[in-house]
């Protein structure tokens, strides 16, 4: 029988929720997933994660008509989650810029995304659904919020109550072939 630790279940009911209830996410839970993603590890401690947190209904009509608009309309889902948070990277120039240009690898990028996890599931820890969205236009964000050029929007997490659901089995590779011991077996 296969043990299953707390985290190991957060993560496996934890899906994208598309549609949200109509009810509002008190302020003490968006602040409980936002510091879960304070926290969350960076190379070289840069931190370079920002959150813009949209829960004013007007503003979020008005920002969605600019950032899910044209090609991004399929997302306009999103404006009917209660809160919207906008994730935005400031990368460091020595741990990202530098790092980067010798790895080739843009570690912000990875940053933001352990920071972006761990706001997932601390909402869902906290009954709360969310969607993970990078379908946006991260110009007419820029412009709309009037967003300084060191700062780059990267995501917007959807975040609301959603109906209560059986977790599905997610369709993943098998562990034997997404990892292995002391060899690459690919």
């Amino acid at each position: 029988m296969e043990h299953k630790t707390y985290l190991l279940k957060l993560v496996q009911e934890r899906r994208s929720v598309r549609h949200f209830l109509d009810a509002p996410v008190g302020r003490d839970k968006v602040l409980a997933c936002l510091e879960a993603a304070r926290l969350a590890p960076s190379a070289h401690n840069v931190q370079p994660w920002r959150f813009l947190v949209i829960d004013d209904d007007k503003l979020k009509e008005a920002f969605g008509r600019v950032a899910f608009s044209g090609i991004y309309a399929m997302t306009k889902f999103a404006l009917k989650a209660p809160v919207l948070i906008l994730i935005l990277s400031k990368p460091d120039f020595v741990a990202n810029r530098i790092g980067k240009q010798i790895q080739r690898v843009a570690f912000h990028l990875i940053d933001i995304g352990i920071a972006g996890e761990h706001l997932v599931l601390a909402a869902q820890e906290q009954g709360l659904g969310t969607c993970w969205i990078g379908w946006f236009s991260p110009r007419r964000t820029r412009k709309f919020f009037k967003i300084p050029r060191a700062y780059r929007p990267v995501a917007i997490v959807a975040l609301g109550y959603c109906e209560k659901r059986e977790p599905r089995e997610k369709k993943r590779k098998p562990l034997s072939e997404v990892a292995w011991f002391n060899k690459f077996e690919g």
